[in-house]
Protein backbone atom coordinates (compact mmCIF):
# COMPACT_ATOMS: atom_id res chain seq x y z
CA UNK A 1 0.00 0.00 0.00
CA UNK A 2 1.48 3.31 -0.98
CA UNK A 3 2.17 5.73 1.50
CA UNK A 4 -0.35 8.87 1.62
CA UNK A 5 1.03 11.99 0.11
CA UNK A 6 1.86 14.30 2.52
CA UNK A 7 -0.38 17.98 2.66
CA UNK A 8 1.80 20.93 1.86
CA UNK A 9 1.54 24.54 3.58
CA UNK A 10 3.21 28.05 2.54
CA UNK A 11 4.91 28.85 5.53
CA UNK A 12 6.25 32.62 6.62
CA UNK A 13 7.87 34.50 9.44
CA UNK A 14 5.91 37.60 10.49
CA UNK A 15 7.64 40.49 12.47
CA UNK A 16 5.11 42.87 14.18
CA UNK A 17 7.51 45.49 15.58
CA UNK A 18 10.83 46.60 13.93
CA UNK A 19 12.91 45.11 17.08
CA UNK A 20 11.31 41.97 17.57
CA UNK A 21 10.42 38.33 17.54
CA UNK A 22 9.53 37.02 14.07
CA UNK A 23 6.41 34.59 14.45
CA UNK A 24 5.19 31.56 11.69
CA UNK A 25 2.20 32.00 10.21
CA UNK A 26 0.01 29.96 6.98
CA UNK A 27 0.53 31.55 3.81
CA UNK A 28 -1.22 29.23 1.82
CA UNK A 29 -3.40 31.05 -1.13
CA UNK A 30 -1.61 34.43 -0.16
CA UNK A 31 1.36 34.97 -2.30
CA UNK A 32 3.69 37.09 -0.49
CA UNK A 33 7.76 38.06 -0.59
CA UNK A 34 10.23 38.69 1.69
CA UNK A 35 9.52 42.39 2.89
CA UNK A 36 6.01 42.36 2.06
CA UNK A 37 3.33 44.00 4.87
CA UNK A 38 0.41 41.49 5.23
CA UNK A 39 -2.44 41.38 7.84
CA UNK A 40 -2.12 38.07 10.21
CA UNK A 41 -4.70 36.59 12.49
CA UNK A 42 -3.10 36.87 16.47
CA UNK A 43 -4.24 36.33 19.63
CA UNK A 44 -5.51 39.83 19.35
CA UNK A 45 -7.18 40.27 16.50
CA UNK A 46 -5.68 41.42 12.96
CA UNK A 47 -2.33 42.64 13.11
CA UNK A 48 0.17 44.05 10.31
CA UNK A 49 3.46 42.88 10.23
CA UNK A 50 6.33 42.80 7.64
CA UNK A 51 7.23 39.31 5.84
CA UNK A 52 10.56 38.28 7.38
CA UNK A 53 11.65 35.36 5.24
CA UNK A 54 10.59 33.66 1.95
CA UNK A 55 7.54 31.19 2.06
CA UNK A 56 8.56 27.91 2.83
CA UNK A 57 6.58 24.47 1.78
CA UNK A 58 6.94 22.05 5.17
CA UNK A 59 4.41 19.31 6.27
CA UNK A 60 1.28 19.81 7.69
CA UNK A 61 2.18 17.52 10.29
CA UNK A 62 5.55 19.06 11.49
CA UNK A 63 3.21 22.75 12.13
CA UNK A 64 1.75 22.97 15.33
CA UNK A 65 -2.50 22.65 15.40
CA UNK A 66 -2.97 26.18 16.26
CA UNK A 67 -0.89 28.13 13.82
CA UNK A 68 -2.43 31.34 12.89
CA UNK A 69 -2.79 32.59 8.85
CA UNK A 70 -2.06 35.17 6.92
CA UNK A 71 -5.67 37.22 5.80
CA UNK A 72 -4.09 39.30 2.64
CA UNK A 73 -1.26 41.12 1.57
CA UNK A 74 -1.59 44.70 2.81
CA UNK A 75 -3.28 46.96 1.00
CA UNK A 76 -3.32 50.59 0.52
CA UNK A 77 -5.81 51.58 3.18
CA UNK A 78 -4.08 48.91 5.31
CA UNK A 79 -0.60 50.97 5.68
CA UNK A 80 -2.91 54.22 6.26
CA UNK A 81 -4.44 52.34 9.37
CA UNK A 82 -0.68 51.71 10.40
CA UNK A 83 0.60 55.15 9.71
CA UNK A 84 -2.64 56.24 11.91
CA UNK A 85 -1.64 54.07 14.65
CA UNK A 86 2.23 55.08 14.93
CA UNK A 87 0.87 58.49 15.19
CA UNK A 88 -1.67 57.84 18.09
CA UNK A 89 1.01 55.60 19.99
CA UNK A 90 3.54 58.12 19.66
CA UNK A 91 0.94 60.75 21.07
CA UNK A 92 0.19 58.26 23.59
CA UNK A 93 3.83 57.64 24.72
CA UNK A 94 4.52 61.53 25.33
CA UNK A 95 1.12 61.68 27.16
CA UNK A 96 1.33 58.76 29.61
CA UNK A 97 4.94 59.17 30.36
CA UNK A 98 4.22 62.86 31.24
CA UNK A 99 1.29 61.73 33.27
CA UNK A 100 4.07 59.28 35.03
CA UNK A 101 5.61 62.03 36.01
CA UNK A 102 3.15 64.27 37.22
CA UNK A 103 1.82 61.62 39.12
CA UNK A 104 5.20 60.75 40.22
CA UNK A 105 4.65 56.84 39.87
CA UNK A 106 7.94 54.26 40.00
CA UNK A 107 7.89 53.11 36.69
CA UNK A 108 9.66 53.76 33.77
CA UNK A 109 6.98 53.61 30.36
CA UNK A 110 9.07 51.84 27.23
CA UNK A 111 6.44 51.34 24.02
CA UNK A 112 2.83 52.08 23.21
CA UNK A 113 1.03 49.72 21.28
CA UNK A 114 -1.94 50.22 19.54
CA UNK A 115 -3.88 47.14 18.26
CA UNK A 116 -4.76 47.50 14.12
CA UNK A 117 -8.62 47.64 14.97
CA UNK A 118 -7.85 50.28 17.10
CA UNK A 119 -9.98 48.59 19.87
CA UNK A 120 -7.19 48.81 22.40
CA UNK A 121 -3.87 50.57 23.65
CA UNK A 122 -1.26 48.52 25.22
CA UNK A 123 1.84 50.40 27.67
CA UNK A 124 4.54 48.65 28.29
CA UNK A 125 6.52 49.40 31.63
CA UNK A 126 9.25 47.98 33.75
CA UNK A 127 9.18 48.74 37.31
CA UNK A 128 11.28 47.46 40.39
CA UNK A 129 8.08 46.58 42.56
CA UNK A 130 4.25 46.65 41.55
CA UNK A 131 2.53 49.87 41.09
CA UNK A 132 -0.69 51.01 41.74
CA UNK A 133 -1.50 53.30 38.04
CA UNK A 134 -5.36 53.10 38.82
CA UNK A 135 -5.39 56.68 38.10
CA UNK A 136 -3.15 56.74 35.59
CA UNK A 137 -5.39 54.27 33.90
CA UNK A 138 -8.17 56.52 34.28
CA UNK A 139 -6.10 59.35 32.73
CA UNK A 140 -5.73 57.16 30.10
CA UNK A 141 -9.42 55.78 29.44
CA UNK A 142 -10.69 59.81 29.23
CA UNK A 143 -7.79 60.97 26.91
CA UNK A 144 -8.26 58.02 24.37
CA UNK A 145 -11.42 56.97 24.85
CA UNK A 146 -10.68 52.81 24.46
CA UNK A 147 -9.93 50.00 26.05
CA UNK A 148 -6.71 50.16 27.95
CA UNK A 149 -4.15 47.90 29.38
CA UNK A 150 -1.07 48.27 31.08
CA UNK A 151 2.10 45.81 31.16
CA UNK A 152 4.54 44.79 32.76
CA UNK A 153 7.97 43.21 31.45
CA UNK A 154 11.38 42.88 32.59
CA UNK A 155 14.67 44.71 31.36
CA UNK A 156 15.28 42.19 28.72
CA UNK A 157 12.36 42.91 27.20
CA UNK A 158 13.10 46.31 27.03
CA UNK A 159 16.19 45.82 25.50
CA UNK A 160 14.82 44.15 22.82
CA UNK A 161 12.35 46.66 22.47
CA UNK A 162 14.57 49.89 22.22
CA UNK A 163 17.85 48.33 20.73
CA UNK A 164 20.93 49.30 20.98
CA UNK A 165 25.11 48.62 20.64
CA UNK A 166 26.46 45.84 22.79
CA UNK A 167 30.17 45.98 24.37
CA UNK A 168 31.20 43.93 20.93
CA UNK A 169 30.24 46.40 18.45
CA UNK A 170 27.66 45.00 17.09
CA UNK A 171 23.74 45.36 17.28
CA UNK A 172 22.15 43.44 20.53
CA UNK A 173 21.51 40.05 20.33
CA UNK A 174 17.89 40.36 21.60
CA UNK A 175 17.29 43.05 18.78
CA UNK A 176 18.88 41.92 15.63
CA UNK A 177 17.76 38.34 15.61
CA UNK A 178 17.30 36.73 19.08
CA UNK A 179 13.84 35.09 19.36
CA UNK A 180 13.57 33.87 22.97
CA UNK A 181 15.38 35.02 25.84
CA UNK A 182 17.54 31.95 27.40
CA UNK A 183 18.91 30.99 30.92
CA UNK A 184 21.75 33.13 31.17
CA UNK A 185 24.01 31.81 34.60
CA UNK A 186 27.65 32.92 35.93
CA UNK A 187 28.79 29.23 35.87
CA UNK A 188 28.67 30.40 31.67
CA UNK A 189 31.05 33.27 32.16
CA UNK A 190 32.99 31.20 34.61
CA UNK A 191 33.31 28.27 31.91
CA UNK A 192 34.83 30.92 29.29
CA UNK A 193 36.84 31.71 31.52
CA UNK A 194 35.86 35.27 31.59
CA UNK A 195 36.63 37.96 33.67
CA UNK A 196 33.77 37.88 36.13
CA UNK A 197 33.53 42.30 35.96
CA UNK A 198 30.03 43.09 35.66
CA UNK A 199 30.83 45.88 33.24
CA UNK A 200 32.46 42.98 31.16
CA UNK A 201 29.77 40.71 31.24
CA UNK A 202 26.78 42.38 31.76
CA UNK A 203 24.76 43.84 28.55
CA UNK A 204 22.50 47.05 28.21
CA UNK A 205 20.10 45.43 30.52
CA UNK A 206 22.36 45.31 33.12
CA UNK A 207 21.91 41.06 33.11
CA UNK A 208 24.47 39.11 32.10
CA UNK A 209 25.01 38.65 28.53
CA UNK A 210 22.32 36.65 25.99
CA UNK A 211 25.70 35.61 24.13
CA UNK A 212 27.45 33.58 27.15
CA UNK A 213 24.63 30.75 26.62
CA UNK A 214 25.68 30.57 23.15
CA UNK A 215 28.74 28.83 22.91
CA UNK A 216 28.45 27.15 26.55
CA UNK A 217 27.52 24.07 25.45
CA UNK A 218 31.05 24.04 23.21
CA UNK A 219 32.88 24.87 25.43
CA UNK A 220 31.85 22.63 28.45
CA UNK A 221 32.40 19.33 26.05
CA UNK A 222 36.06 20.58 25.34
CA UNK A 223 37.01 21.32 28.32
CA UNK A 224 36.27 18.01 29.55
CA UNK A 225 39.33 16.39 27.27
CA UNK A 226 41.66 19.81 28.90
CA UNK A 227 43.31 19.70 32.17
CA UNK A 228 42.56 21.80 34.21
CA UNK A 229 44.69 24.64 35.79
CA UNK A 230 47.01 22.93 38.72
CA UNK A 231 47.24 19.92 37.30
CA UNK A 232 50.09 17.93 36.69
CA UNK A 233 51.08 16.54 32.90
CA UNK A 234 53.98 15.47 30.59
CA UNK A 235 54.53 17.14 27.56
CA UNK A 236 57.14 16.13 24.91
CA UNK A 237 59.79 18.92 26.39
CA UNK A 238 59.05 17.63 30.09
CA UNK A 239 56.69 17.62 33.21
CA UNK A 240 55.21 20.61 34.19
CA UNK A 241 51.98 22.09 35.63
CA UNK A 242 49.05 23.97 33.50
CA UNK A 243 48.15 27.57 34.52
CA UNK A 244 46.43 29.00 31.53
CA UNK A 245 43.93 27.32 29.16
CA UNK A 246 43.20 28.07 25.53
CA UNK A 247 39.96 26.45 24.92
CA UNK A 248 39.02 27.62 21.50
CA UNK A 249 42.57 26.43 20.04
CA UNK A 250 42.44 23.17 22.48
CA UNK A 251 45.98 24.53 23.95
CA UNK A 252 46.81 24.70 27.67
CA UNK A 253 50.03 26.67 28.98
CA UNK A 254 52.51 24.55 30.66
CA UNK A 255 55.00 25.73 33.30
CA UNK A 256 57.87 23.43 33.58
CA UNK A 257 59.77 22.62 36.66
CA UNK A 258 62.55 24.28 35.33
CA UNK A 259 60.34 27.76 35.20
CA UNK A 260 60.16 27.88 31.60
CA UNK A 261 56.29 27.94 30.62
CA UNK A 262 55.28 26.46 27.42
CA UNK A 263 52.05 26.20 25.13
CA UNK A 264 50.87 23.17 23.81
CA UNK A 265 48.18 21.39 22.55
CA UNK A 266 45.58 18.79 24.64
CA UNK A 267 46.62 16.46 22.12
CA UNK A 268 50.49 16.16 22.89
CA UNK A 269 50.71 15.91 26.78
CA UNK A 270 49.82 13.23 29.13
CA UNK A 271 49.04 12.89 32.95
CA UNK A 272 51.13 10.31 33.46
CA UNK A 273 54.97 9.57 31.56
CA UNK A 274 54.57 6.27 29.31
Amino acid sequence: MMEQEKVLKNIVGVRFKEKGKTYTFDATNVELNKGDKTIVNTENGCAIGVVMTEVMRLPEDKLPDDLKKVIRKATGDDLKVEEENIGVEKEAFAFCAERIKERELPMKLVDVERLFDKTKMIFYFIAENRVDFRELVKDLVQKFRTRIELRQIWVRSEARITGGMGICGRELCCSSFLNNFAPVSIKMAKEQSMLLNPEKISGLCGRLMCCLAFEYDDYASVKKNIPKCGKTVYTPEGRGKVIRQNVLEEKVVVRLEEEREIEVSVHDIMEKKL
